[in-house]
């Protein structure tokens, strides 16, 4: 095997233009072949996406359960709704393909735990699309944490926080009306800030202290939650996640979506560099790493961007092929997190251990 065959199990727009035209650069014209792996086909519930696959040269597979039978087809890349990733995977795993699942591993940690130990009896290689540890800005302030750039780092905020669901629309999305899906803020994206500062401090979560937004809003998860996590390196960190906050429009919202990373000789900030962007020209908002010594500034871009959603493939691919299977536990963890989130801040405030 050269190059691992995957299908795409669900294309809806974020599977489509993301996942399938970045990821696997079926957008010939932007994007270069992955070397270790190739898209050769997609299935979606809605039929009419049918045209949209076959417009990339892809298969199209009537329903999940073909894709699974098809013997060219070496892993699948689960991109369907919240509450099926859980069911899918496994049936992929059973079926003999390996998997890479759309955040969450599943919409609760019981699921998540037993894909996990599936993934590990089939010997089958299980990851999760946690992108931003892909961004080049990212893997740049992770740098310059262990290498000591900005002192002794004593703390830190993540923090993912816009407006949405105030527009009866978006009110009756599952992010804004299904907790058991990981709707609200905290399922959404306090996911995603989660493992970008434990990737960034290069330790491990290993409690947490939430408190939920006063309510204001009119949808049924949590307006937002501020959440403080003790690491196993002694170090703590905050994460602040909303859908209440408008941040002025699309500029202050996507900027926002970042960082602040606190030693007692600098500290570094990500603008953009919590989102679904790479750097590459044409996106809506130029992404930038700033390492401040409080005397001077500098600013780091994205010379030669690298996409966050290949280097998801990527890292899954090179997994199959060199016989190193991933097992997917960093996608239970991340569920973990959450639901310990949720009940911390359902008790006050108390501090919840995840283990």
């Amino acid at each position: 095997m050269t190059k691992v065959r995957y299908a795409l199990i669900g294309f809806g727009g974020i599977a489509e233009n993301r996942i399938a035209k970045e990821g696997f650069a079926c957008d010939t014209a932007s994007f270069k072949p992955l070397k270790q792996a190739v898209l050769v086909g997609a299935t979606d519930l809605n039929p009419t996406r049918r045209k949209a696959v076959e417009a990339l040269g892809l298969k199209w597979y009537r329903d999940a359960g073909s894709a699974l039978a098809d013997p060219s087809v070496d892993a699948v890349f689960v991109a369907t709704n919240n509450l099926s990733h859980a069911e899918l995977a496994r049936q992929a795993l059973e079926a003999g393909k390996a998997v890479v699942v759309e955040k969450p591993l599943a919409p609760n940690s019981r699921d998540a735990r037993s894909l996990v130990r599936l993934a590990v009896k089939k010997k089958l290689s299980l990851s999760v699309d946690h992108m931003m540890r892909h961004n080049a800005l990212n893997k740049k302030a992770r740098e310059l944490v262990a290498c000591g750039a900005l002192g002794e780092v004593n703390d830190a905020c993540f923090h993912m926080q816009f407006a949405y669901g105030f527009d009866p629309a978006e009110a009756a999305t599952w992010r804004c009306s299904n907790r058991a899906e990981m709707g609200g803020p905290i399922g959404d994206v306090a996911s995603h800030c989660f493992y970008i500062a434990e990737f960034m401090l290069g330790s491990r979560i290993k409690a947490v202290r939430a408190v939920y937004y006063p309510k204001r809003m009119a949808i049924k998860v949590e307006d937002g939650a501020l959440i403080q996590c003790e690491l196993e390196s002694g170090m703590t960190c905050s994460v602040l996640v909303s859908f209440c906050d408008a941040r002025g429009g699309l500029g202050g919202t996507l900027s926002n979506l970042g960082y602040e990373i606190y030693g007692d000789r600098a500290a570094a900030r990500g603008y953009g560099t919590m989102f679904q962007l790479s750097g590459h020209a044409g996106e809506p908002l130029k992404i930038r790493l700033e390492l401040d010594t409080f005397a001077r500034q500098k600013t780091f871009g994205v010379k030669k961007p690298a996409n966050i959603y290949q280097g998801v493939i990527a890292e899954h691919a090179a997994s199959v092929l060199d016989g190193t299977p991933l097992t997917g536990e960093d996608g239970l963890h991340n569920v973990l997190l959450c639901e310990a989130a949720h009940a911390s801040a359902r008790r006050g405030g108390k501090t919840v251990m995840v283990r």
